[in-house]
């Protein structure tokens, strides 16, 4: 049972066990990434690559040790195609302006209406630099992608230069065919770039399956540590792709009168970059994969259907996305009749259950969907069908405590 891999899942607060689901918003992090960075700390800190002594060799080892780790995770073809960010915004970041950074008058953007922000606001921002138009795909009344409207209307054509898709939505926990959007954007010439925060923890990765050409993603949602993410791009792509941010150990020469620059990643890698933070991204890599991601998808889908089933007993609640476990990710958003979501997470919160409750950096899919937000339970390899059961009790509790049954 992998829940003893985990501290705090083991905590009590009042005599109550936590119940944690809220894995869309971070993981919980297991013994094995914990242990991983405070040895770091403790042995092996130093600053990498430009340190010429054992602990800054030692420093360097475990950071492209960790490089190394991600790429085979994700199916990469070499290491050099993973670059280290921050987080997954800072990588879309990175893709929209150097990605973006030839786009003009006339150009086209595509993202879609179910969009985290980070996958919003880069693209927008580069519309209004470059005169180029954001456009979008709209999702149907089970909240899948509208692929059907899109193709009637001619949403991806020749002035597409960019696609921009989440692999897994956060709100709907819809699963988008990452493939068949990637085959169309590249038949008129167009970047696929995918957001994949949701997917990579879940779901087997293989970025060549995938046809994306730029894929982001953070540590801290698939067990590994806050302060880092992750972008991989093809090789060939990023090569072409200028600098994002300037600074120390991106360069190749450096004169006042102009600079060249390292080939990537380091070419995206400007400063002191997230040493620990990748030692335990690597730590991350090996305990997910000495679990198998096979199973780690496997138990995603049992605990989300047996989530599905229990949540739709409850009269009154209303389930955001598919109600079904079939290409779906273990995000659950729903609304209760009544009883804002604010109200819902601070009564299940009593009850030491933790669920997040707002519109989860997804306004405009609420904006769509015709409510200001919604409460969202969310699952990962450590949830048990027990604490699905305590949830689907509070909610029961909760629906009659504001209907006066409490």
């Amino acid at each position: 049972m992998v829940r003893a891999d985990f501290p705090i899942l083991s905590r009590e607060v009042d005599g109550k066990p936590l119940v944690y689901l809220d894995s869309a918003n971070t993981s919980q992090k297991p013994y094995a990434v914990i242990d991983r960075i405070a040895q770091h700390y403790r042995w092996h800190n130093a600053n990498v690559a430009r340190a010429m002594h054992l602990l800054g060799a030692e420093a360097t080892d475990a950071f492209e040790g960790a490089r190394a780790k991600v790429a085979a995770f994700i199916g990469a073809s070499r290491s050099e195609e993973v670059i280290f960010t921050k987080n997954a915004s800072e990588a879309l970041n990175l893709c929209a302006n150097s990605a973006g950074a030839k786009l003009g008058p006339g150009d086209e953007v595509v993202v879609s209406v179910m969009e985290h922000h980070s996958n919003i606001v880069p693209w927008q921002m580069l519309c209004e630099r470059t005169d180029a138009t954001l456009r979008w795909f709209d999702i149907t009344e089970e909240g899948r992608l509208d692929i059907e409207t899109a193709r009637a209307e001619g949403l991806i054509n020749e002035r597409t230069k960019i696609v921009a898709l989440t692999w897994v939505s956060n709100v709907l926990g819809t699963v988008n065919p990452i493939r068949e959007i990637a085959d169309w954007a590249h038949a008129h010439g167009a970047i696929m770039v995918v957001d994949a925060s949701q997917g990579v923890p879940q779901l087997m990765t293989r970025v060549k399956d995938l046809g994306a050409d730029l894929m982001a993603f953070t540590g801290h949602k698939m067990v590994g540590p806050t302060g880092i993410g992750v972008l991989w791009g093809r090789y060939d792509l990023l090569a072409e792709m200028p600098p994002f941010l300037g600074g120390g150990e991106m360069i190749e020469i450096v004169r006042m009168t102009g600079s060249t620059y390292a080939p990537p990643p380091h070419r995206f890698e400007a400063g002191t970059p997230p040493i620990a933070q990748a030692a335990g991204l690597g730590a991350a890599v090996d305990y997910l994969a000495r679990i198998g991601m096979g199973s780690i998808a496997r138990h995603e889908r049992e605990i989300t259907a047996y989530a599905l089933a229990g949540l739709q007993t409850l009269d009154g609640l209303r389930i955001i996305g598919p109600t079904e476990a079939v290409n779906r990710g273990g995000a659950i958003a729903f609304t209760i009749d009544d009883v804002h979501p604010h109200d819902v997470s601070q009564l299940l919160d009593s009850r030491r259950i933790a669920v997040r409750g707002g519109h989860h950096c997804a306004r405009p899919l609420h904006e769509r969907l015709g409510i200001q937000s919604s409460t969202r339970a969310s699952f990962y390899l450590y949830t048990t069908r027990s604490e699905v059961d305590q949830l689907v009790d509070a909610l029961d509790y909760t629906i009659g405590f504001f209907r006066g049954r409490g």
